[in-house]
């Protein structure tokens, strides 16, 4: 095991972490915010106020950015918070990106490619699954136009969204608190937890209320965690979590998602219990298959968090 191990080499200090997550937040939303700052600023002076806002995204309608513009002045913030950790993490903490991904020098890749392709098939499933029993709840909305520059702006930036996220809370966060208190159930309960309190703000909770969406998102960031540490690294958690996100993006939109985009369907009737159900049921399919292809040991989640040192021989006695 080395990914959580690899924090303990002594620099965790409460204070290096303090000063990562604020470094990490002025780079995000003081230099990446720069493009929201400017169109907003141009949208006040043409309009007299600031733009209006459509479930957390500025609407600059006004000034003829689009809603796939918007969305990638917004994923921007995310590659300068993403670029500001990597190069603070080796000063701060002796670390690489690599290094708070999986605790080795090189990512492994494939592992990314294996999370995306189980997740997206799983999540493709259930979408056609869902039409089949309900297709008057979606509504085709495909413009070629809009939908290719949406695309463009989903594989070019929404990486560095979905990534940022994994390293700082599955990572960086998992690692410390792996350091601290070396026990993985807490490694993976505490990061769970905060990433569904992170998404508190998201429409979706006011609309549907918070306790019918937050088991949503608890139950993502614990089948995250879990794959992570069972998998020692977060590679499969970065695949999973981009390809979940960019299918909300590319395939399906409704009035209340964080994102508002020109998707290819539109969801009029949306049904949080039965959606979190759904979510239980593909979690426990995905995991299902991870363990299958990687033959885990779900034993390690009670595995104190420490350094193995190499086994000593012992002395050979010699006797005449």
């Amino acid at each position: 095991m080395k990914f959580l191990e690899r924090a303990l080499d002594g620099q965790n200090k409460w204070w290096k972490y303090l000063v990562m997550i604020v470094a990490a937040y002025i780079g995000g939303n003081f230099i990446g915010g720069i493009p929201l700052l400017t169109a907003s600023i141009f949208a006040a002076i043409k309009n007299g106020n600031v733009p209006p806002m459509t479930n957390g995204m500025p609407d600059f309608s006004s000034i003829s950015i689009s809603s796939s513009g918007s969305l990638a002045m917004m994923l921007f913030v995310f590659a300068v918070m993403l670029l500001t950790f990597a190069l603070l993490v080796k000063p701060l903490h002796r670390r690489t990106l690599a290094e708070t991904i999986n605790g080795r020098k090189k990512i492994r890749w494939r592992r990314i490619y294996m999370g995306m392709l189980v997740w997206g098939a799983i999540s493709i499933a259930a979408m056609v699954v869902s039409y089949a029993l309900s297709p008057q709840d979606f509504e085709w909305q495909f413009r070629p136009w809009q939908f290719l520059v949406l695309l463009l702006v989903v594989v070019a930036l929404l990486p560095f969204q979905t990534t940022c996220e994994e390293v700082l809370v599955r990572g960086y966060l998992s690692q410390g608190l792996g350091a601290w208190t070396r026990n993985r159930w807490l490694v993976l309960a505490i990061p769970s937890l905060l990433f569904a309190l992170m998404h508190g703000a998201n429409p979706e909770i006011k609309e549907f209320g918070f306790w019918l969406m937050m088991p949503q998102y608890l139950v993502m960031g614990l089948f995250f965690g879990l794959i992570s540490i069972l998998d020692d690294g977060i590679e499969l958690a970065i695949g999973a979590h981009l390809i979940n996100n960019g299918l909300a993006a590319l395939v399906t939109t409704h009035d209340a998602s964080a994102f508002q985009t020109d998707a290819l369907f539109k969801i009029l009737n949306i049904s949080p219990e039965t959606d979190l159900v759904s979510l239980i049921v593909a979690t426990l399919v995905a995991i299902l298959i991870l363990w299958k292809i990687y033959k885990w040991d779900f034993r390690i989640l009670n595995k104190r968090i420490e350094v193995d040192l190499p086994t000593v021989p012992q002395e050979v006695s010699i006797t005449n």
